[in-house]
C-alpha cells in the first residue's frame, strides 16, 4: 500500500473511507493473531476476520 499512501490525493480519499481514520500497520494484526492462535478460537474454522479499521463495516 505504500504507493497509495505516497499519493496524497489517493491517500486522502482512502482515509476518508476508513472509520479508524488512519492506515493500518503490522501491530494492528497482533490482537487477531493472538486470538486465532489461542484456545479461545479452537472451534473457529473457515471464516475471514477483517482487520481493516472498519473499512468493510462502513
Amino acid at each position: 500500500t505504500q504507493a497509495l499512501q505516497d499519493d496524497e490525493a489517493r491517500s486522502k480519499a482512502i482515509l476518508e473511507r476508513i472509520p479508524a481514520g488512519r492506515w493500518g500497520n503490522a501491530d494492528d494484526l497482533a490482537g487477531a493473531t493472538v486470538f486465532l492462535a489461542s484456545d479461545a478460537a479452537n472451534y473457529i474454522h473457515g471464516t475471514t476476520l477483517p482487520v481493516d479499521g472498519g473499512w468493510l463495516g462502513r
